[in-house]
């Protein structure tokens, strides 16, 4: 291991499955040996990314808990748009999950959130949770926005080389469509009896390729609840990218047509 890449190999070794490792274990799973893994945890101590637990186990540290808080003060996204996630619950006026979600590289991730009332199962996404790039009304229509290359080699890349052509025919077909509508509304991609409506947020001047989401009961939405659901969450979108648009001193849209 060279480099960053030692660091990170080691900080993805953990998650919500197993927090905390030895650095023998550490060690075993990389591949790599105890030596160089020790001086790595060593180091990553030192910066506060990783902290001593029981028994010469090691957890996250406490650097991550700093940039957390840093990323939510700087980052125009989440600075403009958390606080404006609980209106958008009390408006939808049904128990649902309010979602912020951008891309980040080729990774589709949940920057923000916020639940009201009780849906029939705990939806997947969350904030900090990477989730499918190509499934779910949230990650299609943030592809949607994406300029034709820049799909395209995005797609290659996650789905691998020998994804079928009709395959990703199809992809870009339904996302021409979402492009046009400004919308999209999906059942059950994601998790079963749910149901996630989004709105583009689109702000190139920031770098920003995002969506704003509604997930509720797949059962409640009929096609006046849906109706109403997304012209809210346009509105809502629209006042974002206003706001995130001045924030760069010049104008930006929604990308909904």
């Amino acid at each position: 291991m060279v480099g960053l890449a030692r660091f990170v190999r080691i900080l993805r070794l953990f998650d919500e499955e197993r927090c905390v490792w030895t650095v023998p274990e550490m060690a075993s799973a990389l591949g790599q040996p105890a030596s160089s893994v020790y001086r790595a945890v060593r180091e990553l101590v030192a910066a506060a990314f990783l902290e001593p637990a029981t028994e010469a186990h090691y957890r996250l540290g406490a650097a991550f808990v700093e940039f957390d808080r840093l990323v939510r003060l700087t980052d125009p996204l989440m600075r403009l748009g958390e606080p404006r996630l609980a209106d958008v619950a009390h408006q939808a006026g049904v128990p649902c999950a309010v979602l912020l979600a951008r891309l980040f590289g080729d990774t589709v991730m949940c920057v923000a959130d916020t639940r009201t009332g009780a849906l029939p199962r705990r939806p997947s996404y969350e904030r900090g949770r990477p989730m499918p790039l190509t499934r779910g009304a949230t990650s299609k229509t943030i592809l949607a926005q994406l300029p034709a290359r820049r799909l395209l080699r995005l797609i290659a890349r996650i789905e691998g080389e020998a994804t079928p052509l009709a395959q990703i025919t199809e992809l870009r077909d339904i996302l021409s469509v979402i492009r046009k509508r400004g919308h999209c509304v999906s059942r059950g991609e994601i998790d079963d009896g749910l149901a996630g409506l989004a709105v583009p947020i689109a702000v190139p001047e920031l770098g920003i390729a995002a969506s704003l989401s509604l997930v509720v009961e797949a059962a409640r939405l009929d096609a006046g609840l849906e109706h109403r659901l997304v012209l809210m969450l346009l509105a809502s979108a629209c006042l974002l990218v206003d706001q995130l648009g001045a924030s760069t001193g010049g104008v930006a849209g929604t990308g909904a047509s």
